[in-house]
């Protein structure tokens, strides 16, 4: 899951990133209002979900979230805020906020709330994804292989989710960094290629196939286990 972090405090931005991240989400991080709209004008299909302060400089966060909604756009918006008031809840709420939280907030509720305001954006919960044995389910964060739990490591487990939702299609190798690093974000080492080799050895070689230069894939017609 792509999240947009719109957050001018650099503590909490940091910590915000830092603590989703770990938790398995890709995240973008702005910190002005301006750099937030721009990022979801060149971004628009990118983003799952958007964590909005409202006291953001050049654009308020308010503001912002107005012209989000007149443009039409329906993504799913998180305000975190230090305007506590009823007056100011009401008023992001009215405007097209999917939920208000008012800091300090927990990390995992914070998690929660997004997984929460997706589902509700998507008018259900997110889909489990199998593929033979295999079995994915990306709100709980978890994958069984012939029932059993497998443990991944956040990128092994974005990209198989990418490679899962795709199935059947390859998925050229910017995308995948993008599922990998985040919007605005890249890597010039070979985590892409250590990820799919560990999918490998945990999943079975057939799992994933490569498309010389072009990407990966999980084809429909794999062999399966049984």
């Amino acid at each position: 899951m792509h999240i947009l972090l719109a957050e001018d405090d650099p503590m909490l931005g940091e910590a915000l990133c830092g603590g989703l991240r770990h938790l398995g989400y890709s995240m973008a991080w702005v910190r002005d209002g301006l750099a937030a709209a721009q990022a979801l004008q060149s971004n628009t299909d990118h983003f799952d979900a958007l964590l909005l302060d409202l006291g953001l400089p050049r654009l308020d966060g308010l503001d912002l979230l107005g012209e989000l909604r007149r443009a039409g756009s329906e993504l799913p918006v998180l305000v975190l805020t230090a305007r506590d008031t009823l007056e100011d809840r009401i008023t992001g709420l009215d405007l097209g906020a999917d939920d208000y939280l008012v800091k300090p907030f927990d990390l995992l509720e914070v998690a929660a709330r997004v997984r929460a305001i997706t589902r509700r954006c998507s008018g259900h919960r997110l889909p489990v994804l199998e593929h033979g044995p295999l079995r994915l389910d990306p709100a709980a964060h978890f994958v069984t292989w012939k029932g059993e739990e497998v443990c991944l490591s956040d990128f092994e487990f974005r990209l198989l989710e990418a490679l899962l939702c795709h199935r059947g299609r390859v998925v050229s190798r910017a995308q995948l960094q993008k599922q990998l690093y985040g919007w605005g974000q890249g890597s010039t080492s070979n985590v892409l290629e250590v990820c799919v080799h560990n999918l490998r050895k945990k999943f079975g070689g057939e799992l994933i196939r490569t498309v010389r230069g072009v990407g990966y894939t999980v084809p429909v017609t794999a062999t399966e286990d049984d």
